[in-house]
């Protein structure tokens, strides 16, 4: 039987990741996919959702990150209580491993750091944790040699290991790459973040995700299919011999 990860609505969304969490370069905040989110899921609830997104550019996992030094600051495991735990999330999405894998981290310790996150998110408060890969982008040297490590061979491990740790730790995986089907179109003119399109790809697809998984998205629309007008009227589309 399919599990149930979530059978109530949600109250508050915390997106903890890098620049392309923070939003970075869609044309307006509204159109980036942590807002695109948020307003699906309070679309289909009674009541609606509060984002808290946190993303910050240039951030990576964890200070064990080679690149670390070059990142933006604070990491991931540094900021917990103040960017998670200060706001108690239900639903809590973790962003990360395209920094990484643009600065150097290996595919294991990165894959250990993010294990040692979500253990920590845990010990502070209980969200459902969702945990994307990273995005396909098209320019691997932006950023000088601090960030030039990757290519989309490294990003497909990452990907592999992502999805290995969300289903060792009871998390949800999102294959974003998958989502974008490597699809040039969909990323901004810098070859690294996504644009207005690939951020509305990105939310729809953590959306469908959490609709598989969440019974709580879907208390409103059964209790609205009891009572609901019958709006469609297809008189005029119909022969007199009703074919």
């Amino acid at each position: 039987m399919h599990k149930d990860r979530h059978p109530t609505e949600f109250r508050t969304l915390v997106t903890l990741g890098e620049s392309t969490t923070a939003g970075g370069w869609s044309s307006h905040p509204n159109r980036c996919w942590a807002s695109r989110l948020a307003a699906l899921i309070s679309d289909i609830q009674a009541h609606p959702i509060t984002l808290h997104n946190v993303g910050i550019g240039a951030n990576v996992i964890s200070t064990a990150s080679p690149c670390y030094p070059h990142s933006g600051k604070p990491a991931a495991n540094e900021r917990l209580d103040k960017h998670v735990f200060a706001h108690q999330p239900d639903l809590l999405v973790v962003s990360y491993g395209l920094n990484d894998a643009r600065g150097g981290t290996p595919p294991a310790l990165f894959a250990a750091e993010l294990e040692s996150l979500i253990d920590a998110v845990r010990a502070g408060c209980s969200p459902l944790i969702v945990l994307p890969g990273p995005y396909f982008m098209t320019d691997f040297s932006l950023g000088g040699q601090a960030w030039s490590c990757a290519n989309l061979t490294l990003f497909k491990k990452f990907n592999i290991e992502i999805a290995s740790v969300a289903e060792e730790h009871t998390c949800l995986f999102v294959d974003l790459l998958d989502a974008n089907g490597e699809t040039p179109w969909m990323v901004h003119y810098d070859g690294v973040h996504q644009n207005d399109l690939g951020h509305r790809i990105v939310a729809n697809r953590i959306f469908e995700v959490l609709a598989k998984n969440c019974s709580g998205l879907g208390l409103k629309t059964k209790h609205a299919e009891q009572s609901s007008p019958r709006w469609r009227d297809e008189s005029t589309l119909k022969s007199d011999n009703g074919f």
